[in-house]
């Protein structure tokens, strides 16, 4: 069947990270979530903590286009990239290791706008995974133990987070079904039921 790369965007408390976890293990791949941070940090030569301080947080300008047109992918002594603010040099840096991960075989990747540092390979599958704000709101309450007010907020932040970083960074909308090939509700189906549908879909797209 070949290798396939499956990201996973995902609105907090939707049970994305665990669908992924799932599809991970059921095929014998690797999981890339908080570790795409460790090897970002060890393939760039940056602190880890400093990936940690800046994972899927929005910054406030970034001249994407232009840098791409003067970056070398993994040069870090290059001039462009030396020159740049700290946040846009993680960011790169995280997207050269999206890369060198694909390339090392079948994976299933979190987050940090995998679907765009991928743009254009046959071999990758993008899903967004969502869920009515109620149930998020029940999920974060009980797995974090937090009142349901306090899990609505955080749901809120994440989500805002997260969008903002995405669609700084891509230049698409977060959570629109057009920027993926699947897009699935979690108040409609299990995670097990996700997970099947994922993997399957895989399957036909290798046809």
């Amino acid at each position: 069947m070949g290798r396939t790369i499956y990201t996973i965007g995902r609105e907090f408390g939707s049970g994305g990270k665990q669908i992924g976890e799932k599809i991970a293990k059921r095929l014998g791949i690797p999981l890339y979530d908080k570790e795409l941070l460790q090897k970002a940090a060890k393939d760039s030569g940056f602190c880890e903590e400093i990936f940690e301080n800046h994972d899927e947080k929005p910054t406030n300008s970034f001249l994407y286009s232009l840098v791409m047109d003067t970056y070398s992918a993994g040069n870090y002594s290059a001039a462009p990239f030396l020159d740049m603010p700290l946040n846009h040099k993680v960011f790169l840096a995280q997207f050269d290791s999206i890369k060198k991960i694909a390339e090392e075989g079948s994976c299933v990747i979190v987050g940090r706008c995998a679907d765009y540092a991928l743009a254009g390979n046959p071999d990758v599958v993008n899903v967004f995974i969502r869920a009515d704000l109620e149930d998020r709101i029940k999920w974060i309450s009980k797995r974090l133990d937090i009142t349901e007010s306090k899990a609505k907020d955080m749901a809120s932040k994440k989500d805002k987070q997260r969008s903002s970083y995405y669609n700084y960074y891509t230049s698409k909308k977060w959570g629109d079904s057009r920027s993926y090939d699947l897009c699935l509700n979690t108040s409609k189906l299990s995670l097990d039921e996700c997970v099947e549908l994922i993997i399957r879909f895989g399957e036909v797209m290798k046809r």
